[in-house]
């Protein structure tokens, strides 16, 4: 028997253990429980007869590669490329702000850009020491 059968054959061992316990357990004759317990256990072979092991397995392996893929994106060294990259954008496009300001714009305007190219940049480095960390 392969391992992929072995633990279905566990699950399934494990569904039916639990039902025939909850039948005997229950509040009737002997002779209604082991009726009970036949009718599930037939059912339950039934099921069986319908389980694609390959399926179940494709399955499976979907969404393992699913997860991987997921994983793969958290990735620390891709995010924190994307980070330095974001930060340098944001950084380029504060500076383009400081120019126009001086190009076009008065004292306090040009010292508001500047403020907050100075955010950028710390901004970006207290994002990028946290997930160097």
């Amino acid at each position: 028997m392969r391992k992929d059968n072995k633990g279905i054959g566990k699950f399934i061992f494990g569904a039916a253990l639990g039902a025939g316990l909850g039948l005997l357990f229950a509040p009737k004759k002997g002779s209604e429980t082991r009726e009970d317990l036949k009718n599930k256990l037939d059912d339950l072979l039934n099921q069986i007869k319908n389980i694609d092991v390959d399926d179940v397995r494709k399955e499976f392996n979907k969404k393992v590669e699913e997860i991987k893929l997921e994983l793969s994106d958290l990735d620390k060294e891709k995010v924190l490329d994307i980070a330095k990259e974001k930060g340098q954008d944001l950084k380029e496009k504060a500076q383009d702000l400081v120019e126009l300001a001086k190009e076009k714009g008065t004292p306090a305007l040009k010292k508001s850009a500047e403020s907050i190219l100075e955010n950028v940049i710390k901004v970006s480095k207290d994002v990028l020491k946290k997930l160097d960390n």
